[in-house]
């Protein structure tokens, strides 16, 4: 059974990267449309720093696009933890991908915490 949209939204905020973009493009706004850097500065980071005002969990969706290029995912999680503590990110940060689960560890244990080297 799937948890009632009424408790997540009220521990939660959720963002569905296809609202975004359903191409998910190259890491910077100067390689081409939909970067990583763009939607790190547009949409994950206005909306994890309103998630860690509230005392709240943000859950990035990553379902619904294309596929993504490291260099993307990089640049919009590790970019974010380069900007704040790395801790915090992962305290405030839930990612999920149904289709694709490859790419929760690939954000999670890879571009965030290798974001502080």
């Amino acid at each position: 059974m799937r948890p009632d949209s009424n408790v997540i939204e009220s521990k939660a905020f959720v963002l569905r990267v296809i609202e975004f973009t359903a191409t998910p493009g190259p890491r910077y706004r100067s390689e081409g449309k939909y970067s990583g850097q763009e939607f790190r500065e547009e949409f994950l980071e206005p909306r994890y720093k309103k998630a860690r005002s509230e005392g709240k969990t943000l859950i990035v969706d990553l379902d619904g696009t294309a596929g993504y290029a490291s260099s993307f995912l990089e640049e919009s999680f590790g970019g974010l933890a380069r900007i704040y503590p790395m801790e915090e990110v992962l305290e405030t940060i839930q990612v999920k991908s149904d289709t694709r689960p490859w790419y929760v560890e690939e954000v999670m244990k890879e571009h965030i915490p290798e974001s502080g080297d």
